[in-house]
């Protein structure tokens, strides 16, 4: 028992280093995070969050990312068929969910992520739902899936009545770096229990409503100053985008990925750049200040 708090303990720690590490990853991919209401992220207590979903795994990232506590969310659910995607996104939070598409002998295992849903409303945690049921890389609302108001009818029939929260997200793009994205957040006042098939109706019809009202995509464009930093990161950069390109051809996951590419081989490509650095005998000192400086500026490369 001791041994297995230990290790959950651990995985926890390197959860929440993850975290702090994908805002560090954020704020380097993105340009501009506008957030609208940003003091409802703080909300305490069971809580039900609503969203559109234009943008793949990124939309969770970044919704996920300016809460202060944790947050679980619905992902589709063949991301999970290995073992091991299985065990990393589970600790993330994420809880899969199955469509239709995925195979009808899935669709069973849906119980589990309204009854996992469910319960973690009970304790008072709080989840994310992408209401429309599906991921277009289009800031069009489609229509909204009976999921989020399953999981809010059940939670009802126990008493008890989450807050909840609609965000509408958008991006002035929705392929590459630089990118300027918009955060509506705003609180859903649906005071009645759900009963009835009408009561549900009603909940999708006023969600419908306020997330085409949150829903604000930037009108900024991304503009790429061809600095000397530009060209000091194109190869590195070109040859993740490239890659990613191929890999997720076809699919709404092309942003995701390579966010999550980038993430992960940056520091590796830094590592590089410093022992490149120490090959030619700079003081430690200076190495460090450039590869901070690198960074920093990193930042400016968009406009």
């Amino acid at each position: 028992m001791v041994r297995f708090f230990y290790i959950y303990r651990n995985i926890s720690s390197l959860i929440y280093l993850l975290k702090i590490i994908i805002r560090a990853a954020l704020w380097l991919f993105c340009k501009n995070i506008y957030i609208k209401n940003k003091h409802l992220f703080s909300k305490k207590g069971p809580l039900l969050i609503f969203a559109n979903h234009p943008n793949s795994f990124l939309d969770a990232i970044i919704i996920a990312s300016n809460y202060k506590r944790r947050v679980y969310f619905l992902a589709r659910g063949d991301v999970f068929k290995k073992p091991i995607f299985r065990f990393l996104l589970s600790s993330l939070n994420m809880i899969p969910v199955y469509r239709l598409r995925e195979g009808k002998e899935n669709l069973h295992l849906n119980d589990f992520a309204f009854k996992e849903s469910i319960k973690l409303l009970t304790k008072g945690e709080a989840v994310l739902v992408f209401i429309e049921g599906t991921c277009i890389n289009s800031h069009e609302l489609q229509p909204l899936k009976k999921g989020t108001v399953r999981i809010l009818e059940g939670v009802n029939e126990k008493g008890i009545f989450p807050a909840i929260q609609a965000i509408g997200i958008a991006y002035n793009q929705l392929h590459g770096i630089g990118k300027t994205i918009n955060i509506s957040i705003s609180k859903f006042n649906f005071k009645k229990p759900i009963l009835s098939a009408s009561d549900r109706v009603l909940f999708n019809k006023m969600a419908t409503l306020v997330l085409k009202e949150n829903i604000i995509q930037p009108t900024q464009k991304t503009n790429i100053k061809k600095t000397p930093l530009y060209y000091f990161y194109k190869p590195y950069y070109k040859l993740i985008y490239n890659w990613v390109s191929k890999k997720t051809n076809g699919t709404v996951f092309f942003d995701s990925v390579l966010f999550s590419a980038l993430l992960f081989t940056y520091p590796v490509f830094l590592l590089l750049l410093f022992y490149m650095l120490l090959l030619f005998h700079i003081p430690l000192p200076i190495i460090l200040i450039t590869l901070v400086s690198i960074i920093l500026f990193s930042k400016k490369i968009t406009d």
